[in-house]
């Protein structure tokens, strides 16, 4: 073979970073040893990989060819050195997980995963759905668990179990003991949502496209904790995760308002870039998913322990 692995980690880290200097950094090498080796691998086969633009490398058509197979290369290559060296356990995982199934699922996922795998290595990372899909087409994370829907041609997403968001208020609010409330009774009423670009966020507003001017947010914030926090003071109505709301319902210091009239159905949901290399890890860290919620219908059916 005419390219050495190093080339091509060299190539795939430019891809990722799209910039040199940001790449020799990430893989501990001189910004002219990263160039040289570009350079090279490039100059051997006689074809550009990259479109420059100043500082920017931006992958052209072939290299955005050649990026999927190469970062599947440099995936079994460690899975080869860590078997020369001995190494009995699955490897490393990086995963990114939306909030509710990063705060709620994943460390219970996590935790046993790695108990059965103590040689293995996980990174979990949590942001919003728009983040979670960057990072997938930039080869940043491995998996992705995300809440509602990726549109994305090089992204391939698959069902995992159903959730479905609820809107709620404080014990205190002139609705909470309806149980059921219309539209009409909560469309002026002011609102604490998340922030556009989360799957919550883009599952109440497609719940909302048949209602012309659907709501006003009073204030829009980046973590699920931080809602329901704000309604339990009175500021308004929220819609989350039933899931991540029923130890507050339990405890009664938040109380669900049934929304018939609203659609705020949807699914958690595996994502990975399509021309993903699945290891080990990932497949196995795939059945310990599933694992963990087979037998229930919704998100919120799961056997959790409660929290105080």
């Amino acid at each position: 073979m005419r390219y050495s692995l190093r080339q091509i980690e060299v190539f795939v880290a430019i891809a990722r970073s799209e910039n040199v200097s940001r790449a020799a950094e990430a893989l501990s090498l001189s910004q002219s040893a990263t160039s040289a080796a570009l350079a090279e691998l490039e100059s051997q086969f006689d074809q550009q990989l990259f479109d420059r633009h100043g500082k920017r490398l931006r992958l052209n058509e072939q290299g955005r060819l050649l990026l999927p197979k190469a970062v599947e290369l440099l995936d079994r290559a460690q899975e080869i050195d860590a078997l020369l060296r001995g190494e009995r356990g699955l490897g490393s995982l990086r995963v990114g997980a939306t909030l509710t199934i990063g705060n709620y699922l994943l460390p219970l996922i996590v935790s046993g995963f790695l108990q059965r795998h103590p040689e293995s290595r996980v990174k979990l990372q949590v942001h919003n759905t728009t983040t979670i899909a960057g990072m997938l087409q930039r080869y940043e994370i491995d998996l992705g668990l995300v809440e509602g829907q990726v549109h994305d041609a090089e992204l391939e997403a698959q069902a995992w179990v159903e959730d479905e968001l609820v809107v709620f208020c404080a014990p205190s609010h002139a609705l909470a003991g309806r149980g059921s409330v219309s539209f009409a009774e909560i469309v002026h009423q002011p609102w604490i949502l998340r922030e556009r670009g989360s799957g919550t966020r883009d599952t109440f507003d497609q719940a909302l496209r048949h209602w012309p001017g659907g709501v006003l947010p009073r204030l829009e914030l980046e973590h699920t904790e931080a809602v329901k926090r704000a309604v339990e003071s009175g500021l308004g109505l929220g819609c989350l995760s039933r899931l991540a709301l029923r130890d507050a319902f339990r405890r009664g210091s938040l109380v669900a308002l049934e929304t018939p009239e609203l659609d705020l159905r949807r699914s958690f949901n595996f994502v990975w870039h399509r021309g993903k290399y699945h290891s080990a890890a990932i497949r196995r860290f795939l059945e310990d998913c599933r694992a963990f919620t087979a037998g229930a219908r919704r998100s919120d059916e799961i056997p959790l322990p409660p929290v105080a």
